[in-house]
């Protein structure tokens, strides 16, 4: 059994889906690994995105330490940016290689889903 942030896996891949599992969360992770980012800026990258969708995403990612959000008060308008711990930095080859298989898929399959 492996357990982190105070919930068990049965196993070492479960854990590693049960933290970047989902449709946004590796998408969000991937455009932090050589940027911070502010929210909107993350928006305009995800447009299909809700914006329910995305707060609940950083949020989740934020509680399992693999991005950190930094406010920034000094002056108005308030200014949030996104980016990557040492942690989420551990997972650039995972994301590296996932958005690898998904170009080699583009360039080399042409799967189409058949229309009804």
């Amino acid at each position: 059994m492996y357990k982190y942030n105070n919930k068990s896996y049965p196993c070492c891949t479960s854990l590693t889906m049960g933290v970047i599992g989902g449709k946004w969360k590796t998408v969000i992770l991937y455009f932090l690994i050589n940027n911070t980012l502010r929210y909107n800026e993350l928006r305009k990258k995800m447009p299909t995105v809700t914006e329910r969708t995305l707060s609940l995403q950083l949020k989740k990612l934020e509680d399992d330490g693999l991005i950190k959000r930094k406010v920034y008060t000094t002056k108005p308008p308030l200014k949030v940016e996104y980016s990557l711990t040492k942690l989420g930095q551990t997972l650039i080859p995972v994301i590296q290689a996932i958005a690898n298989w998904g170009d080699h898929v583009n360039k080399n399959y042409n799967i189409q889903t058949p229309t009804k």
